[in-house]
């Protein structure tokens, strides 16, 4: 731990401090508890970049910080090669405050160190960046998000070459060389418009969003449905005033929805976020105002996606008429469902589809997936590594040999699509996990709430074709695959001592694992660690395939499996319950009883 006093001063009477910056640090001078949270140490560098509160100090988000992320950044990618200098970086950022100048500042550094920069002129949603430095070749990328957390935080994104989020090693190594940068004396910089007119930065805009929605647009499975309920099927959106503003509703007239009613007060982009606790689509309080215009306009299905447009939820209505909301989980098995059978009644079916969740995610989805002859395969939490598998699997370019040799004679044969896909083990149609994200398509390597809006919505109108709700759609899931439930509890532990009351829990689950979890037998324990598993009659331990993550896993005798990890970004322990019952009343009931033993860890 820093010398968070000495530190606290030492920013106190730097010159990179503007007047307001040092006012904001004299203004806590007599609070030891909040200089020491803010200096104690760097805010640490991950696989899902920073992300904090928007405060000045060393363990905050603020522009100093931002610079230095983006030199140890800059280093990593210099280190590749001139090659990756010129290829550069594609930049993006969402709609909270401060989000433009931090992804200027992080623009005018990476320019410092003759990296080619392309920034988007103002705000635009997650996929897009994705799709940015795929469709320019940049070899990184950076978004300035902190995706669907509350108005005080701000984050910072990397991304490497292939368009997902950065891989474990090169995180490690922007890590290791942070240690070694003063964050005032080791940062170099160049104006932004001393770089523009240098051409390093080049601004990015409307050619760009033409591109990205071609990409999407070329996802739809099934306009004639939708165009037979087109005057009768009412959608209401909101884009909870974040960056979905735009792209959203663009996508889902290109789909043909005729009757589409966005929430005014939420098109307003605003970091503040003004008329919601919390814009995240995961929170139902969140949609008051869309239910208030669903009633009005007598609309049947609720869209909403988070401020930086990765992730999207939605609302029906019920047995009774009201909205209810219809979790991540829900969501992924019924577009998972629809999409098989839409994409074979298109001829759009690849010969060996695939279909990726992550280990915390539904197994119904696995369910729905190998009862239609789909490969499903598990990953850990995070898209970075749902790309990274799913680049496996679509790999092309892998070399064979020929029965033939020995002449001086090349053939080329023009490869189309499928001669593509059959170089590589299958192709990826869906991948998803239970908090709201999915990725669909070629063109990104994140969650994509733009594509995955547009496909939710022609599936609700394929199945209003049908003369069926989505709520009808669920229930007809169940009863077909299986009643399965699922529940997500968060364990927040805030404040300096946090992190150490979760490696602790974490330490005593490993260390005294339990026998039986609400009087039902633990028969399997999984470590995703050291990727042990043990069979708790016999004691003989087995080894998965996955391994490194910091996850638990217990399966239980009636056939109910319990994860548990830590959040990769904010304070708290992520508990899973992933269960099934006999119908719903006993999947509840298995959810209220494994719910009371959760809330026992904390006690």
């Amino acid at each position: 731990m820093l010398d968070y006093k000495r530190e606290y001063e030492r920013w106190l009477a730097s010159d990179a401090l503007n007047a307001d910056e040092k006012a904001e640090l004299q203004a806590i001078a007599g609070d030891e508890k909040e200089i020491e949270s803010r200096f104690y140490g760097p805010l640490e560098f991950g696989t899902a970049g920073l992300r904090g509160t928007m405060k000045v100090g060393l363990h905050q988000m603020n522009v100093h910080v931002i610079r230095w992320a983006t030199q140890g950044f800059a280093d990593v990618i210099a280190a590749e090669g001139d090659e990756a200098k010129q290829k550069g970086v594609a930049i993006c950022m969402d709609c909270r405050v401060n989000s433009m100048a931090f992804a200027r500042a992080a623009a005018e550094v990476c320019a410092a160190n003759g990296i080619r920069v392309r920034i988007f002129e103002s705000l635009r949603p997650t996929p897009e960046l994705s799709f940015a430095v795929r469709y320019y070749g940049c070899q990184a990328g950076i978004n300035v998000t902190a995706s669907h957390n509350p108005k005080e935080y701000n984050g910072y994104k990397v991304y490497w070459a292939d368009g997902a989020q950065l891989p474990p090693q090169h995180a490690a190594a922007i890590a290791a060389r942070l240690e070694q940068i003063d964050i005032f004396t080791g940062v170099k910089r160049m104006a932004f418009d001393d770089a523009v007119k240098a051409g390093l930065i080049t601004l990015l805009g409307e050619e760009t969003d033409k591109m990205f929605m071609s990409n999407v647009m070329a996802m739809i499975n099934d306009r004639a449905s939708v165009a037979q309920v087109a005057d009768s099927f009412k959608v209401v959106y909101t884009p909870f005033h974040g960056c979905g503003w735009k792209l959203v509703p663009e996508a889902l007239r290109g789909l043909g929805v005729k009757n589409l009613y966005c929430v005014e007060q939420q098109m307003v982009l605003d970091g503040t976020f003004p008329t919601v606790a919390s814009p995240n689509p995961e929170n139902p309080e969140g949609f008051y105002l869309a239910i208030e215009l669903a009633d009005k306009v007598g609309a049947d299905f609720i869209l909403g996606t988070d401020p930086d447009s990765d992730r999207v939820g939605i609302m029906v209505r019920g047995a009774g008429g009201r909205f209810i909301a219809v979790t991540g989980n829900q969501t992924g098995v019924l577009l998972l469902d629809y999409l098989i059978g839409a994409m074979r009644r298109a001829g759009k079916m690849p010969e060996h589809p695939y279909f990726l969740k992550t280990i915390v995610t539904t197994e119904m989805a696995r369910k729905v997936a190998e009862s239609n002859g789909v490969t499903c395969c598990d990953t850990f939490t995070g898209f970075k590594f749902m790309a990274e598998k799913k680049n496996a699997l679509e790999a092309a370019g892998k070399v064979g040999r020929m029965e033939l040799s020995g002449s001086n004679v090349l053939r080329f044969e023009l490869a189309d699509e499928r001669a593509l896909e059959a170089a590589g083990e299958g192709h990826v149609i869906m991948s998803y996990e239970e908090s709201y994200g999915y990725m669909l398509g070629d063109y990104v390597r994140d969650k994509d709430a733009v594509t995955a809006s547009l496909l939710i919505t022609e599936m609700a109108a394929w199945y209003a074709a049908q003369g069926m709700t989505l709520y009808d759609a669920l229930q007809a899931l169940y009863k077909k695959y299986g009643w399965y439930g699922e529940k997500t509890h968060n364990l927040v532990m805030p404040g300096l001592d946090g992190l150490e009351k979760m490696a602790a829990l974490m330490r005593r689950l490993r260390t005294a694992p339990p026998a039986n979890i609400a009087g039902v037998d633990v028969v399997v324990r999984k470590d995703y660690q050291d990727g042990s598993a043990v069979d708790c009659a016999t004691g003989k331990v087995g080894r998965m395939e996955l391994s490194g993550s910091n996850v638990l896993r217990f399966e239980l005798a009636d056939g109910t499996t319990i994860l548990v990890r830590p959040s990769g970004t904010e304070p708290k322990i992520k508990v899973y319950i992933l269960t099934k019952g006999a119908d719903a009343a006993d999947r509840d009931a298995n959810i209220e009883k494994y719910s009371a033993w959760v809330k026992t860890l904390t006690e």
